[in-house]
């Protein structure tokens, strides 16, 4: 953690103390720590999204698919994709620089995985650095879990999410797949820092790529590894999943 600021959170590391990682700091902790006495469902909605994540990786993997690019990673720790499928070349994308010089650090020692700092909204950059570690004229798995709400409906001509995704659905091989997970609208407090959108406006990322079943779901109810208990606690803000192929 060379490069880290031991003294201001991060929400990266914050986010690895959510899911049960040692990469992070007493100021990450404190700060998850308040954030889960005023927001309970964080730790279920973020370990949901993990869960989800894992589960897509594998099953894309079982599909034959063997590059993965993970945009607005954050740290890959606490078995990210590198670790779910250590055969596979896998690459990292996220834009904060001091998520960057720690990943790249976490990585030194992993042939396969590769961490790219670089803007989300510059896509063709984006695509550009990528393409030095990943075949594009080959099926690879996007995988978009938890970034897509931090962008609003709207951002420049450049940035707006819709717009973006469909060029990334474009650049891509037939039989690639895309993932992703995304907050829907449920009582989300007025001012906190992500964009809430509906069942439709999150399926219109897909575009024509095919759901795979369930289809687009609750993180948690896609493909679970053992069934959900009937009658449990309902989280007041849901996480939707879902993830397509390119035919």
């Amino acid at each position: 953690m060379s490069q880290s600021d031991p003294h201001t959170p991060n929400v990266a590391r914050m986010y690895d103390y959510l899911l049960g990682g040692k990469d992070n700091y007493a100021v990450d902790r404190e700060a998850i720590d308040r954030l889960t006495d005023l927001i309970p469902e964080a730790l279920p909605l973020a370990r949901a999204s993990r869960g989800f994540l894992q589960r897509a990786v594998r099953y894309v993997a079982q599909e034959g698919v063997e590059q993965f690019l993970d945009l607005g990673s954050g740290l890959p720790t606490q078995g990210n994709v590198h670790e779910v499928v250590p055969h596979a070349v896998v690459v990292y994308v996220d834009q904060d620089p001091i998520v960057a010089a720690h990943a790249r650090g976490l990585l030194r020692e992993e042939p396969r995985a590769v961490f790219v700092e670089d803007d989300l909204l510059d896509l063709d950059r984006t695509l550009a650095d990528v393409s030095g570690f990943l075949d594009l004229s080959e099926p690879v798995a996007v995988l978009m879990v938890s970034m897509l709400h931090s962008f609003p409906a709207a951002k420049g001509p450049h940035g707006d999410p819709h717009a973006m995704v469909a060029r990334l659905r474009e650049a891509l091989a037939p039989g690639s797949y895309l993932a992703l997970s995304h907050t829907t609208s449920s009582g989300r407090q007025e001012g906190e820092a992500a964009t809430d959108r509906s069942p439709e406006e999150i399926r219109a990322f897909f575009g024509d790529f095919e759901l795979v079943p369930p289809g687009l779901v609750q993180a948690a109810d896609w493909r679970p590894d053992r069934p959900r208990l009937v009658g449990g606690p309902l989280l007041p803000s849901y996480v939707l999943a879902g993830l397509a192929r390119k035919p």
